[in-house]
């Protein structure tokens, strides 16, 4: 039987940042990039939880952080469909294309 010893909560959290992270450079859609930056989160969360700390207070602080990831998530939605029922566009160089445009 193979025995895999590098699977664990730690590598996973690693490589789950690092796919929010593949995500947010890779994309120009502004969802897509929001939805990278909360898998990102989450791979930091899970980091700290996985890391196996008897402390209370990293537990307390993740609770936190997960409530103030959903509040910027949703308030990155509204931000996006404001810009977007301004602009038109969901990708960001089209965005800001239009915005440099106008603003000059």
């Amino acid at each position: 039987m193979v025995q895999i010893d590098w699977i664990n909560g730690t590598n996973a959290s690693i490589l789950i940042f690092f796919i929010g992270l593949y995500g947010l450079i890779t994309r120009r859609n502004i969802v897509k990039s929001i939805i990278s930056v909360t898998i990102m989160q989450t791979g930091i969360i899970l980091f700290f939880i996985a890391s196996n700390h008897q402390d209370p207070l990293s537990e307390a602080l993740m609770i936190t952080a997960i409530v103030i990831g959903a509040a910027v998530t949703a308030l990155s939605l509204v931000i996006f469909i404001h810009l977007y029922r301004l602009y038109g566009t969901t990708n960001w160089h089209k965005l800001l294309k239009k915005f440099r445009g106008e603003n000059q």
